[in-house]
């Protein structure tokens, strides 16, 4: 008896501690999943530095510049019609050594067109950039056709890179006597590092003592963090935020570094991005987007549809047979009808309504996207509307 009875004892015991223990465990579990539910949303929002600011000085550069293809199936710029590409053909020729001043020509295989590109920043002599090609005639296609040397110049007039190659496009075009099939744009093309740069930008970035990030989304909200995360990261005051648009970060004077190591050290720090509440409409194709923070005071909404039919069925009046006055008239004949939808609806929202609650709402009432675009501007137009509106 005694042993079973220590044995009942510490099986009792056993059973109570795996209790217990599991108690803990699904305790322990559910305080993680709130710390994930209250966390998770702070950290999702967060972005990189480096992803929302620009470094100023550290920009790319407009290229353009104008050029001949040639080797066109017969698609390139008539002549008679384009004086400039017949101008550039005399010129280009001259240049290399033969002269046809006077003389008639008809070739339609040459093509003017327009070459742009962009130079990046800190691009080095002899580096290849991508260039498109655009038609400047009459041309209709740019198939097999290849880009003769090409000066690309700046804003400042200096030429930066040179291009030429054989224009790819992505289109074709086919023309019969009675039908013609056109894919894409044949008249434009790319030339992948079809440019060389002649001359590299001159900026010297690590000899600065200073930069200003400018931000891409001016906030005043978004620059103050900016600033506080790296004077918090460097634990100086190396950061200031001069306006919604603009965080100065200066180099201080013990730091062994350039200018570029102190921005490699900061650009991955993490910043929650604080942004108006806005509401884009695009009255020409019906797009509507709608920021997070965008609330609705206490408002009721009511879409009705108003629908207007007319036909018309004219119909013709003839004499009689053999008579000996009258004429063929055309007497008109109009329908009109109008209706109001049956399932008009109103809705009341509530004072501080939340973006999900506000689509959901609309939707109920089978609002199409146009017609939000109307609603919207009347629920600004009645003050119910805490945001901003931009017509696009």
């Amino acid at each position: 008896m005694h042993y079973t009875y220590t044995y009942d004892v510490v099986r009792l015991a056993l059973k109570r501690a795996n209790k217990s223990f599991v108690m803990t465990g699904l305790c322990l579990l559910s305080f993680l999943i709130c710390l994930t539910c209250v966390f998770q949303p702070a950290f999702a929002k967060t972005s990189r530095i480096k992803d929302i600011v620009d470094i100023e000085g550290v920009r790319e550069n407009q290229l353009v510049g104008y050029g001949l293809v040639v080797g066109l199936n017969g698609t390139g710029d008539g002549i008679n019609n384009s004086p400039f590409t017949e101008q550039s053909l005399i010129a280009m020729l001259e240049r290399l050594g033969v002269n046809i001043r006077g003389q008639n020509l008809n070739t339609g295989n040459v093509a003017a067109v327009m070459v742009t590109g962009t130079l990046p920043p800190f691009t080095n002599q002899g580096s290849r950039i991508d260039v498109n090609v655009s038609a400047f005639g009459d041309a209709k296609s740019l198939q097999g056709g290849t880009l003769l040397v090409t000066p690309l110049i700046a804003a400042d007039g200096e030429v930066y890179a040179v291009a030429q190659g054989e224009v790819n496009i992505a289109g074709f075009s086919v023309e019969g006597d009675a039908a013609s099939v056109t894919q894409n744009t044949p008249t434009a093309g790319r030339i992948p590092s079809g440019a060389i740069v002649e001359r590299e930008i001159n900026f010297q970035l690590e000899e600065l003592q200073q930069i200003r990030l400018a931000l891409r989304n001016p906030d005043f909200t978004t620059s103050r963090r900016i600033a506080q995360a790296i004077n918090g990261f460097t634990n100086t005051h190396l950061a200031r935020a001069e306006n919604s648009a603009s965080v100065m970060l200066r180099r201080p004077s013990g730091y062994d570094g350039t200018i570029v190591d102190l921005i490699t050290d900061v650009e991955q720090l993490p910043i929650q991005p604080d942004q108006p509440a806005r509401v884009v409409i695009s009255e020409r194709s019906g797009v509507i987007v709608m920021g997070a923070d965008v609330r609705v005071s206490s408002v009721a909404i009511a879409q009705g549809n108003l629908t207007l039919k007319i036909s018309e069925t004219p119909q013709v009046s003839q004499a009689n047979p053999f008579a000996d006055q009258g004429e063929t008239v055309t007497v008109p004949r109009s329908d009109i009808s109008a209706s109001v939808g049956d399932d008009v609806k109103l809705a009341i929202l509530d004072t501080g309504v939340t973006l999900q609650e506000l689509v959901t709402g609309l939707n109920q009432l089978g609002v199409k996207p146009r017609d939000v675009i109307t609603i919207l501007q009347a629920i600004k137009a009645a003050g119910a509307l805490q945001a901003e509106i931009e017509v696009m």
